[in-house]
This record gives structure tokens, C-alpha cells and sequence, in this order.
């Protein structure tokens, strides 16, 4: 039996859990409000996988959930308390050699507020608000054929 490598994110109200392993079978997920457990079968060779963490925080369990796919088994945790950051994932501080961060879908949330979003908002209304191609200003010699840059002319063929 050996832990599965896994990959974690936080977000505004869920933690997400990605352990990577291949074609899992008999996969088991147990949400308690402060322990998470995971296991299964998985590659070709079968290898029983288990995880088991003391999280940081506590979750709502009946509002966690987990899904299987041929390359992961992804878990998302909703937190007990929504808004909070988790700065890691266990109540521990020591590393653990099978979990690390996942970069590609990190996000700080905490500094996004309502006031951004909506400057987001009204700067893409404005964006919309612009006129098309048709609205541009005429601009002498654009669309003359005869001004020819030295770029346009034909290439020596090499040898």
C-alpha cells in the first residue's frame, strides 16, 4: 500500500484535491469534518493507493463531493467556513513528500473584492460600447495599393 501523489488548490468556499492516479478503480472517499481519507485501486498492476489527511480546517461533508476520471479521482471539499484562506492543506505544518500545491489553477481570491469586479465590468461594457472597423477615422495612403514597403518586394531564390 502507498499514498497517492496528489495536488491541491484553495478557492472563496471549496478546497480541491486531485490525486493522479491512472484507470483507479474501488475508489473510497470519506469526508469526516476535519479528516479526509481516500483509497483505491489503480494502473495496470493494481497498487492500492490510501491517503488520509488532518485538514487545516473543518468541511461540510455532505456538501463534499468527489469525481473519477481515467487520469485522477478530483475531490472538492467545501469549507465549513467560505471566505477564509487555507494557506496549506493539513492542520500540520510539516511537508508531505506525495502532496504539493497546484500551481496551474492557483488563485489569490482573497485580495479579488466587489469593487474590482465591477471596474471589470464597466471596462467591458465600455470595450463593447466601441464601435466597430466602420467607425475608424479615414487615414491618408492606408488602403493605397501604390505605396509598395521595400518588404514587399520579391525575395533572390536561394541556392
Amino acid at each position: 500500500m502507498q499514498p497517492a501523489t496528489a495536488k491541491w488548490y484553495d478557492r472563496r468556499e471549496y478546497v480541491f484535491i486531485e490525486f493522479c492516479v491512472e484507470d483507479s478503480k474501488d475508489v473510497k472517499v470519506n469526508f469526516e469534518k476535519s479528516k479526509f481519507g481516500f483509497s483505491c485501486l489503480g494502473g495496470l498492476d493494481n497498487i492500492k493507493h490510501q491517503n488520509e489527511i488532518d485538514l487545516f480546517e473543518a468541511i461540510d461533508q455532505n456538501e463534499s463531493k468527489h469525481k473519477r476520471t481515467d487520469r485522477s479521482v478530483l475531490c472538492c471539499l467545501r469549507k465549513a467556513e467560505s471566505g477564509k484562506s487555507w494557506p496549506r492543506l493539513t492542520k500540520q505544518k510539516e511537508k508531505i513528500n506525495w502532496l504539493s500545491v497546484d500551481f496551474n489553477n492557483w488563485k489569490d481570491w482573497e485580495d479579488d473584492s466587489d469593487e474590482e469586479l465591477s471596474n471589470f465590468d464597466r471596462f467591458s461594457e465600455m470595450m463593447n460600447n466601441m464601435g466597430g472597423e466602420d467607425d475608424l477615422p479615414e487615414v491618408d495612403g492606408a488602403d493605397d495599393d501604390e505605396s509598395a514597403d521595400s518588404d514587399d518586394e520579391k525575395m533572390p531564390d536561394l541556392e
